[in-house]
This record gives C-alpha cells, structure tokens and sequence, in this order.
C-alpha cells in the first residue's frame, strides 16, 4: 500500500515535479495550490503521512496551515517538510518553532527531498543509508 503524502504548492510546475518524483517510489500524492484546499485534504484523506508545504501561497500560507495543523490533535505529529524560495529564511525560525520536521529552500534537488520523504515516513527500509550526497 502507497504512503499518502500531501503537497500544496501555488506553483502547479514545482507540485507536479515534487509529486512525479515521489511516485516513483512508494507513494501517493494529493497535490493542492494554496493553504484551504490543504486543510480541506486533510480532512478529507486522514492517512496523509506527510505534508510538504509550501510558505508562499494564497488563502493562506504554509505557516498559517503548520499553525492549523499542531492546533488540531489529528495532526499534531504529522511530519511537515517546508518549501521556500530562497531568501525566506527568516521564517526558517518560525516554523521550526511550530514544530515543522524540516525547512527546504527552492530550487531543490528532487532526489534529495525524495530521501528526506523516505526518511520522514519510515519508508526508508536503510538501502539509501550512506548515500546522502549534498
């Protein structure tokens, strides 16, 4: 059975790369473009195991749905990797501080947020231990 991951980004092109990408492995994706419809998929799929988020989107933004998401007990402990735009790393503090499991700055190496999924979901079985190239 297919992990369940959740990526909201209001780029459509860096969505379907990140979601092409992680199903070529063990995973499906629901892919959204701004923070409302994110809430609403994690109503509507309670076995997302991981939320990728993105910080600049409209309704509202990846911090506001982190903050949402350690409100509500359902997905407190959700594994939660942000996506940013370079530059944005004054916000790096405020979402590790809402409990964000990692911070990563675009443009990304999508074989590297690949294994950090893997790693964040269990999924990694130890094949790829060793191998994590910068």
């Amino acid at each position: 059975m297919p992990c369940h991951v959740l990526v909201a980004d209001d780029e459509p092109h860096i969505g379907r790369i990140v979601k092409t990408k992680l199903e070529q492995g063990p995973f499906q994706v629901t892919l959204v473009f701004d923070g409302v419809e994110a809430l609403a998929a994690l109503e509507a799929h309670p076995d997302i195991r991981l939320v990728l988020l993105d910080l600049m989107m409209p309704q509202l933004t990846g911090i506001e749905v982190l903050q949402r998401m350690r409100a509500d007990p359902r997905w407190s402990s959700l594994p939660c990797v942000i996506l940013t735009a370079a530059g944005q790393d004054q916000r790096y503090d405020e979402a590790m501080r809402l409990g964000a499991s990692d911070f990563i700055t675009k443009p990304f190496s999508p074989k590297r947020l690949f294994a950090r999924v893997m790693e964040l979901t269990g999924m990694d079985d130890g094949a790829e231990t060793g191998s994590h190239s910068a």
